[in-house]
C-alpha cells in the first residue's frame, strides 16, 4: 500500500509539474503573439493624419534627437502661451476639408521636447498651425520639399511665428520628414 501511495503521489507531482511547464508554455506563447500583434500594428499604415498618425507620429518625434533635443536648446519647448506648459502644433489635410485637424501636444520633460499626446483638437489655441495638400505632406515627408521651399512655393500653408520657425529651421525639416517615418495609407480622409 506503501509503494502504490508514492507512486500516486509522484504521479500527481509529475504531472503537477508538466502541468506547471504547460502553463509557462502557453503563457510564453500568449506573449509571442501579443508582440507580434503589437509589432504588425505598429507596422500597419494609418490614415494620414488620423488620431493614429498622430500617436504614432509622437512616437517618431520623441525619438529623434534633432527634435526632442534641438528644440529643447534652442528654447522653443519654453515658448508656450501664458504659462500653459505645452506647445500645439495643428496640422490637417487641407484636401481632406470635413476631416477633424490633429493636433500635437508637447511638454517640456527630462530635460527634452517631449511630444505627450496626440489627436483632435485639445485646445483652441495653437502655436502652429500647418496645412497641405496630401500629395505635398507626402513630397515633404520624403525631402523633395524642405519646410523654406514648402512655404514659399504655397505648398505648405503655415501660420504661427515665423521668427521661431526660421530659428529652428533644422527641427522643423525633420519635423516635416515625420509624413514619410509613419507608415500611413493616403487612400481615404480620416
Amino acid at each position: 500500500m506503501r509503494i502504490a501511495i508514492i507512486f500516486a503521489i509522484s504521479l500527481l507531482l509529475g504531472s503537477g509539474a508538466a502541468m506547471a511547464q504547460e502553463d509557462e508554455v502557453a503563457k510564453s506563447e500568449t506573449a509571442a503573439s501579443a508582440t507580434e500583434k503589437q509589432t504588425e500594428s505598429k507596422d500597419k499604415p494609418v490614415v494620414m493624419l488620423s488620431n493614429e498618425w498622430g500617436k504614432a507620429a509622437c512616437a517618431a518625434w520623441n525619438a529623434d534627437p534633432v527634435l526632442t533635443k534641438g528644440l529643447k536648446e534652442s528654447g522653443w519647448i519654453e515658448g508656450d502661451k501664458d504659462g500653459r506648459g505645452f506647445r500645439i502644433i495643428e496640422i490637417y489635410r487641407s484636401d481632406c476639408p470635413s476631416s477633424p485637424h490633429v493636433q500635437l501636444k508637447f511638454v517640456d520633460k527630462d530635460n527634452a521636447a517631449i511630444c505627450a499626446d496626440a489627436g483632435p483638437m485639445f485646445d483652441k489655441e495653437w502655436d502652429f498651425l500647418m496645412y497641405a495638400e496630401t500629395k505635398h505632406w507626402i513630397a515633404m515627408g520624403k525631402g523633395e520639399v524642405g519646410p523654406m521651399g514648402g512655404m514659399m512655393t504655397g505648398k505648405l500653408n503655415f501660420q504661427g511665428s515665423m521668427w521661431e520657425a526660421m530659428q529652428n529651421m533644422g527641427p522643423f525639416e525633420n519635423f516635416l520628414l515625420l509624413f514619410g517615418k509613419v507608415p500611413s495609407t493616403t487612400e481615404s480622409c480620416n
